[in-house]
């Protein structure tokens, strides 16, 4: 009896530990996401460019959601850091401050909001779209991917017309350049955290924007938007998960004296969805598991990182200066 007894256990513990080796659900195409998971159509912004209020709606999984209500508006159209964002959560019809006095309700495409028994906002639900998705190639700049070919890229493969984040990282080292590129992070509501939609955008190899479903988060250097272990986002300009981001980076190499001697750090530009979340940053060290660690004066190629998620990118080019 004994023995049938520790067998169990152990085999109880087997499937404990198997369940909680789960794979999390994920999706990476939308139609499906939206037909598989009806949270998704739940979460998401809402608002307008004339409301003075904004909620983005993160699904958690399982009809669980956390709502953060804007003073302002939406990131990027009224909302700042330092201003008003209160956290509201639970299930779809009853969401509820952490004291109470703020309840909503989502349902048929809106939020209504009441404060202590007061309407305060009735919302619809909105799909923003970044001004530069699409944004041709100038004149004179390099293409490193448009859909038909990797070419460009080691370890790059084309997969339906897009770059999965497989440690790609381009054949050609650049110094100064302008940088254009499109990213989409999956879908994982269970996740939290850095295993939701991780990978990165090293410039150089050296400096990495962070690329991660930050989507609602505060605006810290480990979400999209940061420069990791270097500043944070000036706000958090994330969109929902499944939807196309855009990156627009101005990067100023570091310059160094005729006997190699450090004279001026890099710098960093960077625009978010169209929104300003860098102004002129400088780079004082590499950041966290940059391929190349340490700040030389050879040009590097520019990496994105894979973390095990499925992000995929488009539309690169870069504009040496």
């Amino acid at each position: 009896m004994k023995s049938r007894l520790i067998l169990s256990f152990f085999a109880a513990a087997a499937c404990t530990a198997l369940g909680q080796n789960k794979p999390e659900p994920t999706w990476t195409d939308p139609a499906k996401a939206k037909a598989e998971d009806p949270d998704f159509s739940i979460q998401g912004e809402y608002g307008g460019s004339e409301s003075k209020w904004g909620v983005q709606v993160v699904a958690l999984g399982g009809g669980k959601f956390d709502a953060f209500l804007l003073e302002g508006g939406l990131p990027g159209a009224g909302w700042t850091k330092g201003q008003g964002r209160t956290q509201i959560s639970g299930p779809a019809g009853e969401l509820k401050s952490v004291d109470g006095k703020l309840k909503a309700v989502i349902a048929d495409g809106r939020i209504t909001i009441s404060r202590e028994g007061q309407p305060l906002a009735d919302l619809k639900r909105v799909e923003r779209q970044s001004p530069t998705e699409g944004l041709k190639a100038p004149a004179g700049a390099v293409v490193l991917f448009d859909g038909t070919s990797a070419d460009e890229w080691e370890r790059g493969r084309v997969e339906n017309g897009l770059l999965p984040n497989s440690d790609p990282t381009t054949k050609r080292k650049f110094g100064s350049y302008t940088l254009h590129l499109e990213f989409r992070t999956p879908y994982k509501p269970f996740a939290r955290g850095q295993g939701r939609g991780n990978s990165g955008v090293y410039h150089q190899g050296r400096f990495e924007t962070q690329v991660l479903d930050s989507f609602g988060l505060e605006g810290r250097n480990n979400e999209t938007g940061g420069i990791y272990s270097i500043a944070d986002p000036l706000v958090n300009a994330c969109l929902p998960p499944l939807v196309w981001q855009t990156y627009d980076v101005d990067f100023t190499a570091a310059t160094f004296s005729a006997d190699g001697k450090l004279e001026k750090n890099a710098r960093l530009t960077v625009r978010l969805n169209g929104v300003l979340v860098q102004d002129n940053v400088e780079l004082p060290k590499v950041t966290t598991a940059a391929p190349i660690g340490q700040i030389t004066p050879e040009p590097g190629p520019i990496y994105l990182q894979s973390h095990g998620n499925p992000v995929y990118y488009r539309n690169i080019w870069i504009l040496e200066k």
